[in-house]
């Protein structure tokens, strides 16, 4: 995995107020605030069947976020569907006066019969389905649920969709580890079982530049705005 990096006072995520091209999109992708589950040692997994709102660690993150993009002239919030994104999405969209939109193609991935789960119990109970997965999640699904390259097909056409529709503006997209991932490594021309090797710390995020009809990721898994 690689470190932890922090972007947002090196690289330019967007100056405050200025003008965004009227031929380009700026898409901030978050992932969603920390819940009990992401923060237990080991973390448990959570897929598409878990609605755990945040932690109070989480909702801190997210107020964090908020904070940082109170300035920045954003035009529209959307979110998954499921309630630790909304939290999070509806916190960064208050001081702006705007009403989340849920994108029910942003959900996270469907892990299946591993919800609830460590790495360790699926390792011991589903042996090999264990073993496939982590050969090569882009083919072998999570049991029971889906696979990495299903992922970033959908997550992909819906956050196209989203850019194409939001020329000349910014805005933010809440979704969740295993989304972004997928569909990171489709910016980054990386093989979709890698997503492993993709960061995305909770309320992390990711400036992506749509234009032309094409997506480029500008910064990955920003975090300076959580330093405090």
């Amino acid at each position: 995995m690689p470190e932890r990096r922090s972007y947002i006072d090196s690289l330019n995520l967007g100056a405050k107020m200025a003008e965004v091209d009227r031929e380009v999109c700026l898409l901030y992708l978050l992932r969603h605030g920390a819940t009990d589950n992401n923060i237990l040692e080991p973390p448990r997994m959570q897929g598409c069947r878990s609605d755990q709102g945040l932690s109070q660690a989480g909702r801190e993150q997210a107020l964090l976020a908020s904070r940082w993009f109170a300035d920045r002239g954003i035009a529209a919030v959307y979110s998954s569907p499921l309630l630790r994104a909304r939290q999070t999405a509806e916190l960064i969209a208050e001081p702006h006066g705007l009403v989340v939109q849920a994108v029910e193609a942003i959900t996270e991935i469907d892990v299946g019969q591993w919800e609830g789960l460590s790495w360790a119990e699926i390792e011991r109970r589903d042996p090999d389905a264990y073993r496939m997965f982590r050969e090569d999640a882009s083919l072998h699904p999570y049991l029971g649920g889906e696979n990495y390259r299903s992922a970033r097909q959908r997550a992909a056409a819906a956050l196209n969709d989203l850019m194409a529709a939001n020329l000349g503006r910014r805005i933010v997209v809440v979704a969740h580890n295993g989304v972004n991932r997928a569909y990171l490594t489709q910016l980054l021309d990386m093989p979709v079982r890698q997503y492993r090797s993709i960061p995305q710390d909770n309320c992390g995020i990711n400036l992506i530049r749509f234009s032309g009809g094409e997506a480029k990721l500008i910064t990955l898994n920003a975090v300076g705005h959580l330093d405090r």
